[in-house]
C-alpha cells in the first residue's frame, strides 16, 4: 500500500488552557472536519500546544486572523507551518489525548485501551476523527448528565440527534445494552458513527442514519422518544424545540448542549414554551449542558 499523502500542519503554543479552549472552539466552528483536524494538549510546563492538520495547504492568512481573534496577535505571528506525512500527525494527535472520565464513562483513544478501569465503561474514539472525542466540555457535560439519567432507570427509546462521532449514542448503548437511534445531517458523520459503534462492540445496537429534519422516516419509525441527546449549537437547538417536543414521550428527558453559558437561558425558554422544564444545568469550561423533562 502506498504511503499516505503528505499533510500540512500548523502549530503554535498558548499560555493557558482557557485560551487553548477558546481557540479550538473557534477553529472547530469555522472548518468542516473533512478539511481540518485539530489537537490540543498540555505540555510539561503547563502551556498548551495546538496542532492544526490539513489535507492541502490552507489560506494561512485566514488561519492567522482566526488565531489572532481568539488568542491575540502574538500567538498568530508565532504559528509555524510544515508539511509532514499523514501517519505522523495522526500518531501525534493520539499521543496528545488522555482518557477523559465523565460519570461511569471514560472516553479514550486506542493507545489508552488498557488504561480503562474495570468499573468504567470505555468509549474508544480516535483522535484522527477530529471532533467529538470527549475532551470538549459539552461532550463531558452530556455524558455526566446521561450517567445521572440512566442511574434513575432505563429509557425505552433513545435518540442521539446530531451524533457526530457517535460518542453519546455509543455511551447509551453500552450502558443500556439496547438499540439507540443516532442521526446526523452530515453523511460523513453517519459513516464515522457507524464505524465507531462497531469498534466499541455496539454496532448492532447503534442505528446511525442520515436525516436532515424530524420529517425523516427514521424518526417516525422510532418515536416517541423517552430520552433525546442533542449536542449541537444554540441556534439549531432553539429551532428544533417544537419538532422535537412533538416526538417526545410523556415525561421524556432531554439532554441539550453545545451552548455557551450566556446562550443557555434562551434555549431553556424555547423548550419551556414547548412543555419542557429544566431539571439540571452543568457548566464545564464555559459550556452549558441542560437536562430537561417534558411535562405536557
Amino acid at each position: 500500500m502506498p504511503d499516505p499523502a503528505p499533510t500540512v500542519r500548523a502549530s503554535f503554543v498558548l499560555g493557558d488552557e482557557a485560551t487553548a479552549r477558546r481557540v479550538t472552539d473557534l477553529l472547530g466552528e469555522c472548518f468542516d472536519e473533512a478539511e481540518m483536524a485539530i489537537a490540543a494538549f498540555e505540555r510539561p510546563d503547563r502551556s498548551w500546544e495546538i496542532g492544526l492538520h490539513f489535507g492541502e495547504m490552507p489560506n494561512l492568512d485566514s488561519i492567522r486572523d482566526l488565531v489572532a481573534q481568539a488568542a491575540g496577535d502574538d500567538a498568530a505571528k508565532a504559528m509555524s507551518v510544515e508539511t509532514i506525512a499523514a501517519k505522523d500527525w495522526v500518531a501525534a494527535s493520539l499521543e496528545g489525548l488522555v482518557p477523559v472520565p465523565a460519570g461511569r464513562f471514560i472516553v479514550h483513544g486506542s493507545h489508552d485501551r488498557d488504561r480503562v478501569p474495570p468499573n468504567k465503561l470505555g468509549i474508544e474514539i480516535e483522535a484522527a476523527l477530529a471532533f467529538g472525542t470527549g475532551h470538549h466540555g459539552t461532550t463531558r457535560g452530556c455524558l455526566t448528565l446521561l450517567d445521572m439519567v440512566l442511574r434513575a432507570g432505563p429509557p425505552r427509546s433513545v435518540l442521539d440527534l446530531g451524533t457526530g462521532t457517535g460518542v453519546l449514542a455509543i455511551a447509551a448503548a453500552k450502558a443500556l445494552r439496547q438499540p439507540v437511534l443516532a442521526t446526523d445531517i452530515d453523511k460523513q458523520s453517519v459513516a464515522v458513527a457507524k464505524e465507531n459503534a462497531r469498534l466499541n462492540g455496539v454496532g448492532n445496537l447503534v442505528h446511525a442514519e442520515w436525516a436532515t429534519g424530524f420529517a425523516s422516516p427514521a424518526f417516525a419509525a422510532h418515536a416517541p422518544f423517552d430520552l433525546v441527546l442533542a449536542n449541537i449549537l444554540a441556534n439549531p437547538l432553539r429551532a428544533l424545540a417544537q419538532p422535537m417536543s412533538e416526538h417526545l414521550a410523556p415525561s421524556a428527558l432531554v439532554i441539550l448542549s453545545g451552548l455557551l453559558q450566556p446562550q443557555a437561558q434562551s434555549v431553556i425558554a424555547a423548550y419551556r414554551a414547548r412543555g419542557c422544564v429544566l431539571l439540571r444545568q452543568i457548566v464545564i469550561e464555559g459550556w452549558s449542558s441542560l437536562l430537561l423533562a417534558k411535562t405536557f
